[in-house]
């Protein structure tokens, strides 16, 4: 039997995703969100949604760009760490032994130890209440290129992607299927 609870934000998993925001080595900085998230694929966009109280906000809302950067379970200790330490106290790259990469379009650095960076560029700060959403144009995706298959694509499940559900951080589990797997023809067996 379902119980009725109140309202709250309860949409899981999500991922743990580590963002890297400033424009130079003395204010880089990373900010962990779960909060994260795809508005649109052509022209593609995300967002990222941050309270403006944490270190990272202002720094964001200054350059209006960002890198989201995605984590595995190898970096599981460095993205909580990062999400619970403020940027004001510490310097996260350093005490986390990340290494900070050169972006490609957007001046904030990438995390190299990430299977995949997404340069964003602010279109839009969109004020909601505990957390404004920075609505966000992809600018470019930093892949490593060790995940590539043959044919190019990226097997991001083989990278080991960490997940948040609500207060926990988890490993992806086996795959159960594919896109458009439930309505494929099977072949008649003869």
């Amino acid at each position: 039997m379902k119980q009725d609870w109140k309202p709250g934000t309860m949409i899981y998993p999500l991922p743990a995703a580590m963002v890297s925001c400033g424009s130079e080595e003395s204010e880089y900085n990373i900010i962990t969100v779960a909060w994260v998230g795809t508005i649109c694929s052509n022209p593609p966009m995300c967002y990222v949604s941050v309270r403006p109280e944490r270190h990272s906000y202002e720094i964001i809302k200054r350059h209006m760009e960002f890198v989201i950067n995605l984590t595995t379970t190898q970096m599981a200790y460095a993205t909580d760490w990062c999400g619970v330490r403020s940027g004001k106290n510490y310097r996260k790259f350093e005490e986390m032994k990340l290494t900070p990469g050169k972006a490609t379009v957007v001046r904030a650095p990438i995390i190299e130890e990430s299977p995949l960076c997404i340069e964003c560029r602010v279109k839009e700060i969109l004020a909601l209440g505990s957390h404004d959403m920075f609505i966000s144009d992809v600018v470019n995706i930093r892949a490593e290129a060790d995940y590539l298959n043959d044919k190019g694509k990226m097997e991001l499940a083989e990278t080991g992607l960490l997940a948040y559900v609500h207060g926990n951080y988890y490993g992806l589990g086996d795959k159960v299927g594919k896109f458009g797997w439930s309505v494929e023809k099977k072949k008649d067996k003869e």
